[in-house]
């Protein structure tokens, strides 16, 4: 006798015996049986053409009036396990994904690192915080050897594993250039035309480049259509934006870009940002720009890592704490 006809034998009795008493132990034997059934995969119909038998076997007599509902639920039986089968085929496969987005998340944060460099009378934050496992945002800095810094923040306008990859791919041309400095049109237009040569035409991304000079205190900047960012000029005791104009990177190959400059003094502020912070939305609305200000304002007298981290939770609880989008925000100030 196989181990399905000592089932199948064991099943009977468990049935016959319950029919009887109505004993509850009956049910405990029921439910060992089911684990016996499930380590050896026996399928939902077989199941149920089993429990058929046995019912036939107890009331023979019955057999006209038992048969044809038992088909019934045999037929249905049959239609739930393939597409159970399906389903579980679709989660393995699923969680299989999973596994793989989970370890290039990994890789991508690895090779995406930036640290955050130490330049004398500039205190700088940063805070990045993709909306799902993969981000979409850029932002990297640059010591160069005269001691000046420079600093990059982008966006991939789409999500996902596409994003990560076009970001990744904007990383490593920036770590091509050469090690003398090239001034920040120069570098958007030569990662234009990376991207317009090795991107999907639906993709673009959007950039904005700094230099700083901490000898002479003068920020230079070029932006191809990035989010404008804000200057706070302590001796006006404002916030401008900082209103640079340029087509995204990818559209046009022979797209030129404009540099502009900012004099910091001591106690102003440069705020960089995607648009993951812009369209942070509330009561159903996207956030105003002056409303991104205020927040900032309350958190001024702060340095600058913790001014970045008050306001992500701020934007954080506004939402419920579910980003619809990558979240990155750069702050640096002149301290002296």
């Amino acid at each position: 006798m196989d181990t399905k006809d000592l089932d199948a034998r064991t099943y009977a009795d468990l049935l016959s015996r319950y029919i009887e008493t109505q004993d509850e132990r009956a049910l405990y034997g029921a439910e060992k049986i089911s684990k016996s059934f499930i380590r050896k995969n026996i399928l939902p119909e077989e199941i149920v053409n089993l429990h058929i038998q046995a019912l036939l076997d107890i009331y023979p007599e019955s057999r006209d009036q038992i048969l044809p509902s038992m088909n019934f639920l045999l037929e249905a039986m049959i239609s739930y396990g393939l597409a159970h089968q399906e389903y579980q085929m679709l989660r393995e496969k699923q969680l299989e994904i999973k596994s793989e987005i989970q370890v290039a998340a990994r890789m991508q944060k690895m090779l995406m690192q930036t640290e955050i460099p130490e330049i004398k009378g500039l205190d700088i934050g940063v805070i990045s915080v993709p909306a799902n496992q993969m981000n979409g945002d850029y932002h990297h800095f640059v010591k160069d050897k005269d001691g000046s810094i420079s600093i990059a923040i982008a966006d991939v306008i789409g999500k996902g594993v596409p994003a990560a990859l076009a970001m990744s791919m904007i990383k490593y041309a920036m770590d091509s250039f050469p090690a003398s400095r090239m001034s920040t049109s120069t570098i958007l237009a030569s990662l234009n035309r990376v991207v317009e040569q090795n991107v999907d035409p639906g993709m673009f991304i959007t950039m904005f480049y700094a230099q700083y000079e901490p000898k002479t205190g003068k920020l230079h900047y070029s932006s191809a259509g990035h989010e404008p960012g804000f200057f706070f000029s302590k001796k006006k005791n404002r916030f401008i934006d900082i209103d640079a104009k340029g087509l995204v990177l990818g559209v046009n190959q022979n797209t030129t870009y404009s540099q502009s400059e900012l004099l910091l003094e001591k106690e102003d502020m440069v705020i960089l940002l995607t648009d993951g912070v812009t369209e942070c939305q509330k009561d159903g609305k996207f956030i105003e720009r002056e409303d991104i200000v205020e927040v900032i304002k309350k958190y001024m007298h702060l340095t600058s890592q913790e001014i970045v981290n008050r306001v992500y939770r701020h934007f954080e609880r506004l939402q419920n704490f579910d980003l619809r989008d990558d979240f990155t925000l750069v702050i640096f100030k002149k301290v002296v």
